[in-house]
């Protein structure tokens, strides 16, 4: 592994990597960070996990001159999430040289952005629609900016973004140096790349270095219908200590957090059409544990850092196996384990072969429990809690009360009764989903169904809204939340 010191970073921006705790630096930022230090363009195809904010951060912040107010870098991002914790992290690797960082996004108040804008931030990371805002009021300017960068460009291509990236990297001065990070290459990104970068040079890190073997990775064959009581009963064998369910739809979120609370646990549901408060009020209440359950679409849950996640669960096999390496990619970080489950119904079987060639890595079958095995595990979760509470050895406060109980009953019959007391038994409260239309099998697809995600006017392709250009920038695009949940599998 490569150290951070051997990279000839700054010693400003070494400080504050070493308050952050990082010492080695990941297989993408190795091979850009001496790039971009030395001012070349550069197109990082990396998937999410793999260091990219700290790849691109480092080298930005390392250039800034915090003696001149100005806005010398910007980082254009897909969604609102992943804007502001991009912004969180430049703050934390920018805290030596003093950089001021400002994230920028729709769902916010557009007049506390303007005001937070007039104290001359030295970074600004924002979503596409909110800068184009602030561009055509005239209360963003780009002409210091020397270092641009476009972090998860597929997903914006994917969310009709593109024009929009186009029409922001007109306004910064050509001089500048461009930094594009992309999960997948389509020719769109490359049509792009060729017309905004000079000469760039390619970085590369294989998918089979992304999928880390510290997950572990099962799926299982279920019918549509009983997706959700199979759930359930891993939930209860496996009781997770964090654990984040993906559904392919903002009604299929909806609907599963709902039946979850409905069964006794505790769930909610994040998802492109809730308010920004709300959003950032469930991913604060997930990380500090107040809610063990987060359910969410691939676009809510785009780039999201959360520490201690446990299970992943793949409620819906994903479109593409692109977003299956990032929705497991939530859990197994930091060099701990994780657990991936992925339900699939006969007919998506196809489905599954096309993501295991694409990681390289074979999934597990793992046969649906049923429910006396999910009873099973219930048990052996109290009965880890009873022998963690004996091994506290604070229990002198219940010693007469217990001498009293085993005077009048047996001490066997009292312990079935303590399991029974503290065991959350299987619900069987009947809950209804939508059913979801499965993914078609492999014969069935149109040959330019692999296609479908990009946007670019491929034939059969569900094509991207057209964005009004109108001048009144108060209408223009009713905040970046419609454009990204165009799509109904987001």
């Amino acid at each position: 592994m490569t150290k951070f010191q051997d990279l000839g970073i700054s010693l400003a921006t070494m400080k504050s990597l070493k308050r952050m705790g990082f010492e080695e630096a990941t297989p993408i930022q190795a091979q850009t960070i001496p790039l971009s230090l030395e001012n070349k363009d550069l197109i990082g195809q990396a998937q999410t996990g793999t260091g990219k904010t700290a790849a691109f951060g480092i080298p930005m912040i390392d250039k800034i001159d915090n003696e001149k107010d100005v806005i010398q870098g910007i980082v254009i991002a897909p969604t609102r999430e992943l804007a502001i914790q991009v912004s969180e992290e430049l703050y934390k690797i920018g805290y030596g040289k003093r950089a001021k960082v400002l994230a920028i996004y729709g769902g916010q108040d557009i007049n506390r952005q303007i005001r937070a804008l007039k104290n001359r931030p030295h970074i600004i990371v924002g979503t596409p629609g909110r800068i184009l805002d602030h561009i055509n009021r005239k209360t963003l300017r780009l002409e210091n900016v020397h270092t641009a960068i476009l972090d998860e460009a597929d997903e914006m291509l994917n969310m009709g973004f593109i024009e929009d990236i186009e029409a922001i990297l007109a306004q910064i001065p050509e001089e500048r140096q461009t930094l594009l990070f992309s999960a997948t290459m389509p020719p769109p990104i490359q049509r792009m790349a060729e017309r905004f970068m000079k000469d760039p040079q390619i970085v590369r890190v294989k998918t089979k270095e992304v999928t880390v073997p510290l997950i572990e990775q099962y799926y299982v064959e279920v019918q549509e219908r009983s997706k959700f009581d199979i759930l359930t009963r891993l939930l209860d064998i496996q009781s997770p200590e964090l654990a984040i369910i993906f559904g392919r739809t903002k009604r299929r979120v909806d609907e599963l957090s709902e039946a979850l609370n409905l069964r006794g646990y505790n769930a909610e549901g994040i998802h492109g059409d809730l308010s920004q408060a709300k959003r950032i009020s469930v991913l604060r209440k997930f990380k500090e544990g107040s809610i063990d359950v987060l359910v969410a679409t691939d676009v809510a849950a785009r780039g999201l850092d959360i520490s201690g996640v446990t299970h992943v669960y793949n409620f819906d096999i994903p479109q593409d196996p692109e977003s299956y390496v990032h929705r497991i990619g939530r859990t197994g970080r930091a060099g701990k384990t994780g657990v991936a489950m992925t339900f699939i119904t006969p007919r998506e079987k196809s489905y599954l072969q096309v993501v295991e060639r694409t990681t390289k890595r074979k999934m597990d079958r793992m046969k649906p429990p049923t429910l006396d095995e999910a009873l099973e595990g219930q048990q052996k979760a109290v009965i880890e809690r009873i022998l963690q509470s004996v091994e506290s050895n604070n229990l002198q406060y219940y010693k007469q009360a217990a001498e009293e109980l085993l005077e009048q009953q047996d001490a066997t019959i009292i312990v079935q009764a303590v399991l029974k007391m503290l065991t959350k038994e299987p619900d069987t409260t009947p809950v209804k989903l939508t059913e979801e239309k499965p993914l078609p099998a492999k014969r069935d697809r149109r040959p330019d169904d692999r296609n479908r995600s990009y946007s670019g006017g491929q034939k059969g392709r569900q094509k991207a809204p057209v964005r009004s250009r109108q001048s009144s920038t108060g209408k223009r695009h009713n905040n970046d939340r419609n454009r990204s949940n165009s799509n109904s599998y987001r």
